[in-house]
């Protein structure tokens, strides 16, 4: 390792990957129930093997539902369509056991401890689904306002996909793994990509050399910018030697098991809340999304070039216990004016969350792979109050 750089990996995986399976099923049965009936209540768990999918949690939803005929076109629908490539969705077998959602948990969601202490704002109404801290982050490190290594890995492991759907590559399958690992500077600027780890299922009898090259040329090389490839550039494709078992046939799939995944590739901490299954009450989901929503505003109206952000709830109740920011000696403006413009333009009561992103639309689905941060269309991914916020800052003393 050359002591100018610090070297920083991130991962992403396909959308065949078991547990993105697992994830995807989850997201897609919520959004059913979010279409029928947008106040539902979903926290829904799945879980995968060898031809065997088990759904379970809770709903209460009007909405009519067929939770297994969903799951089989959610599994059909990444390309598992017999068991010789991981899972048959016609023929595989699949056990529903949902239950309504405990009415000691409903009491404090559309009975804030806020409004039981008599507070008549609509948005004081809606207490928050559960304990726990999530976490926001922006930065200037890409366009997407993403960590390079996981933007990158999404990149890759999204490309994966493409070659394989459009027949560039016949012979990969759905299951795929990717591995970026970024040089940064001494600045904590990114220079250079490292090493690049990339793992395809494939088609029995494909020969090792040919898929390497491949990969290297229609994924790699055609995804991540010349400029940051050097020679020294290490690139690991298939290092098993051999991957034509996979999906939920070679490893057991679970929801949100992949939470790093799923947010910054572990460039700043979790909360430890997974997203996929949950309707927006679940302020595992929509406080982190809100949170990434005020952070990316922050860094586009330019008060800091990184921003994290943490936010803590107590079930039950709508206002959040604490807000934390932490620019990483980035900041461009002093932290207690950054907290007051937070606390001034942003409202991190769930009602207010949910009502300012939309988020009782059945949108799910389109989150569950490649990140639930970067994409360019969802809600939260919008920098709509930056120019107010730049504005604001225009009035704070310099000194």
């Amino acid at each position: 390792m050359n002591e100018n750089y610090r070297l920083f990996s991130s991962e992403s995986v396909t959308e065949g990957h078991p547990d993105k399976v697992c994830d995807l099923v989850a997201d897609s049965i919520l959004d059913a129930a979010l279409a029928g009936d947008p106040k539902s209540r979903v926290a829904v768990e799945v879980c995968a093997s060898t031809d065997y999918m088990m759904i379970f949690g809770e709903m209460t939803t009007d909405a009519d539902i067929d939770a297994e005929a969903v799951a089989r076109a959610a599994i059909r629908s990444v390309g598992y369509d017999s068991a010789e490539k991981g899972m048959d969705a016609d023929n595989c077998r699949i056990d529903v056991r949902i239950k309504k959602q405990s009415p000691d948990i409903s009491q404090g969601v559309t009975g804030s401890l806020e409004k039981r202490a008599g507070a008549t704002d609509p948005d004081d109404a809606l207490g928050a689904g559960d304990q726990g801290m999530m976490f926001g982050y922006a930065c200037m490190e890409t366009p997407s306002m993403m960590p390079m290594p996981i933007a990158l890995s999404h990149t890759l492991s999204r490309r994966l996909a493409e070659v394989r759907r459009s027949g560039v590559l016949p012979y990969l399958r759905p299951d795929g793994k990717v591995q970026v690992t970024v040089a940064y500077g001494k600045d904590g600027v990114p220079h250079h990509v490292d090493t690049v780890v990339v793992s395809a299922q494939h088609d029995e009898g494909v020969p090792l050399a040919r898929l390497q090259d491949d990969i290297k040329r229609e994924v790699i090389l055609s995804s991540i910018g010349s400029e940051l490839i050097t020679p020294d550039t290490r690139f690991i494709i298939n290092p098993s030697g051999r991957f034509v078992l996979g999906g939920p046939a070679g490893d057991s799939g679970l929801t949100g098991r992949k939470i790093i995944v799923d947010t910054y590739g572990g460039s700043v901490p979790h909360g430890g809340g997974a997203f996929s299954g949950k309707d927006p009450t679940k302020v595992d989901r929509s406080a982190s999304y809100y949170a990434r929503y005020v952070c990316k505003n922050l860094v586009a109206a330019g008060a800091a070039d990184k921003m994290e952000l943490q936010v803590a709830y107590a079930i039950g109740s709508a206002h959040p216990v604490s807000l934390c920011v932490n620019t990483h000696g980035t900041g461009h403006i002093k932290d207690k004016y950054i907290l007051d413009i937070i606390r001034g333009f942003f409202d991190f009561r769930p009602g207010a969350i949910i009502r300012t992103l939309g988020l009782e639309a059945p949108i799910y689905a389109a989150t569950t792979n490649y990140g639930h941060f970067g994409k360019r269309d969802l809600p939260w991914e919008q920098t709509d109050k930056a120019s107010d916020i730049m504005a604001y800052i225009r009035t704070l003393p310099t000194a």
